[in-house]
């Protein structure tokens, strides 16, 4: 029976017995750029080599299943797929990249699938594999913004009727572990962040770790608690009052300028990209919300002073108008040394001693 826990927050949770080995089932094969995969080559806390190889004390042994870096083709690769929808690999965790279509919209074709069907030789759409794998899976993650809400497929006016995995699966679903959904947006994700998740749930297979505590939107809590304007290397010019008229800036606020950072739920300008290095506005960026369910078209026009942000920015510059005044004066007495140093009339140290000690 699985052995009850207690995980943060002090949530009553249960873990499912440690498992020794864990498939990941990758599938690429939503409406997708692929970009996801190629973002996580970039992950070091941990890489996918760490993990694929072992280098993590504890995990299970992991064996990798994606398209866009695995070395096997054809029917060799796909073979992984017909073996956990069987049950002959028992556990696995699906990963799902991509929006997922609604294949009732398409009439009599298909928007979206992977592999043939060996019956009717025909491609057995996405949607057919989230259905016979998803029941199956110890776990389901949605890799980045289109597989988590839809994404940029999903916005108004696409003929496909694009969702992210909870809107197909449903928002109270689980997995046979008792897993919700585990969504990592971002476009792409951030590659640290999928990794850390990852890393997360393959400690809690192999008995190590809670529960993973996610919030209504099925994201990393403590991933995706803060705003990207909590992070920003910009943020003080906010305070400030400090705001750029154009790109050319780097130091200003450029929230005038079409950056939703303070409401936009992501830790990217604090994690940085690649090896803490980087994040959208911390280069000159601004933030178009890739991370948030509302995205893409919430956030439209992209280069729009979004809204609010005059109401926020005014009142922002009455508060700096009076407080830095104040901090220059605080400033000034702090850069001048306490009176009892070197306060003899003359110096009794070094070559110059016997001298006039003031300047």
């Amino acid at each position: 029976m699985p052995e009850a826990l207690t995980a943060p927050y002090g949530r009553k949770t249960q873990r499912p017995p440690a498992v020794a080995e864990v498939h990941i089932i990758w599938m690429t094969g939503g409406l997708s750029c692929d970009g996801d995969s190629v973002s996580i080559t970039a992950a070091t806390q941990p890489s996918i080599e760490d993990v694929v190889l072992g280098a993590i004390p504890g995990l299970p042994k992991v064996h990798l299943h994606n398209p866009v870096l695995a070395y096997e083709n054809g029917e060799e690769f796909i073979d992984a797929w017909y073996k956990a929808e069987s049950g002959e690999i028992e556990n696995f965790v699906l990963v799902v990249e991509g929006s997922i279509p609604n294949e009732h919209l398409s009439g009599e074709g298909y928007w979206a699938g992977f592999g043939t069907d060996e019956k009717t030789m025909q491609p057995i759409k996405t949607t057919e594999w989230i259905d016979r794998l998803a029941p199956k899976a110890l776990a389901v993650i949605g890799a980045g913004t289109c597989a988590a809400y839809g994404g940029i497929h999903a916005m108004q006016g696409n003929p496909t009727g694009c969702m992210g995995l909870n809107d197909y699966l449903g928002w109270k679903w689980k997995s046979k572990a008792g897993l919700p959904v585990v969504n990592v947006p971002g476009c792409p994700v951030q590659p640290d962040n999928f990794m850390e998740t990852l890393l997360y749930l393959l400690r809690q297979l192999a008995g190590l770790a809670p529960l993973i505590p996610v919030d209504a939107l099925g994201r990393p809590e403590w991933l995706f608690r803060a705003t990207v304007h909590d992070g920003c290397d910009r943020a003080g010019s906010f305070e400030q009052g400090i705001f750029a008229k154009d790109y050319n800036n780097t130091q200003a606020c450029i929230v005038k300028v079409g950056c939703h950072g303070p409401v936009v739920q992501c830790n990217v300008p604090k994690r940085g990209w690649m090896a803490g290095i980087g994040g959208c506005p911390n280069v000159g960026g601004i933030c178009i919300g890739c991370t948030m369910p509302g995205f893409p078209d919430k956030f439209m026009p992209f280069m729009d002073e979004p809204p609010g942000s005059r109401l926020a920015t005014n009142t922002i510059k009455g508060y700096s108008s009076w407080i830095m005044p104040l901090r220059k004066v605080m400033l000034s007495t702090l850069n001048d040394e306490p009176k009892w140093r070197h306060n003899r009339k003359t110096l009794t140290t070094g070559y110059r001693a016997g001298t006039s000690g003031n300047p």
